[in-house]
């Protein structure tokens, strides 16, 4: 199978690079080596030069509060990139990959997210992954749309590197409280994926859209608090303490985009359709500080 990935180099796509390895051959390309998502000619030239049986999108345009002032960039790398990727898929009868997120929800309520509950982003970010969405399925083409959430991986900066650095400085943290979710490892995204492209190989029925999370809830003061326990049990001097981390509501802080309080995602229709078991989000999170406290 040939496989063309798109994002290679962000989070998700590294880790991409390795899962989809063993199912066939992978061409890698990020937005400096001919994977740009605003060069749409570029694009279909690359596609149609490769002829791929597999295209995998994870790229986009995810700098959710910059997006508020660049709505044009942000819908051209994650609205209309999409559909015309996705019409590429459909005529050559390929699979396409795509990666969403749980900001195409307004964020109410409690109850986990199921894939069929109705749409109503608060932010520019949102509502060009939705037209993505849309795009995708308005062309027919078979395809895989995974929404995920809080997502991090041990390459980069993340959300528990930054609550080390400030941990490290500070002897009191405030962090929000009030926003629910899980984090989501890059690695656990690209294993599902590599999965249920495996699986769709021997069922085409399986085309649709997923909701990718790993297992339970927390806050990002909580995820935050979890974070100095595993660094101070790995010795990792703080001056900050999981008791020091003060629990602050959203409208504590002011930002461009508004964000949805609750991200939780109900991944039944992922786990049941592959025969999936989801880790939980402590267990990811615990193994990513392993890695970067090791090193």
């Amino acid at each position: 199978m040939k496989i063309l990935l798109l994002g290679a180099n962000g989070q998700v796509g590294w880790e991409l690079q390795r899962s989809l390895a063993p199912l066939g051959h992978v061409t890698a390309l990020g937005r400096d080596g001919g994977g740009d998502l605003s060069d749409s000619a570029a694009l279909i030239q690359i596609i149609r030069a490769s002829a791929p049986d597999l295209i995998v999108n994870a790229a986009a345009y995810t700098a959710v509060d910059k997006a508020e002032t660049e709505e044009e960039l942000a819908r051209i790398v994650n609205a209309d990139a999409p559909g015309l990727l996705a019409i590429e898929a459909a005529r050559l009868g390929a699979l396409l990959v795509h990666f969403s997120t749980d900001y195409v929800f307004d964020g109410s309520g409690s109850t986990p997210w199921r894939e069929d509950d109705s749409t109503g982003p608060l932010s520019v970010y949102g509502r060009t992954k939705l037209a993505g969405e849309g795009a995708i399925r308005a062309t027919g083409c078979d395809h895989l749309i995974f929404r995920t959430s809080w997502v991090y991986a041990a390459r980069g900066g993340n959300f528990a590197r930054t609550m080390l650095r400030l941990a490290g400085e500070r002897e009191r943290l405030s962090v929000i409280d009030d926003q629910f979710g899980a984090p989501t490892g890059a690695d656990l995204i690209a294993d599902v994926t590599a999965q249920a492209v495996a699986a769709f190989r021997h069922n085409r029925a399986l085309s649709g859209t997923y909701h990718l999370a790993a297992a339970g809830t927390t806050t990002w003061n909580g995820y935050a608090r979890l974070v100095l326990g595993i660094a101070s049990r790995h010795g990792l001097a703080l001056r900050a303490t999981p008791e020091a981390v003060d629990a602050v509501p959203t409208s504590a802080y002011t930002t461009a985009a508004k964000r949805p309080l609750n991200s939780r995602l109900d991944t039944s229709k992922l786990r049941s359709t592959f025969d999936l078991t989801l880790p939980s989000w402590e267990r990811g999170v615990a193994r990513m500080l392993a890695e970067i406290l090791e090193k």
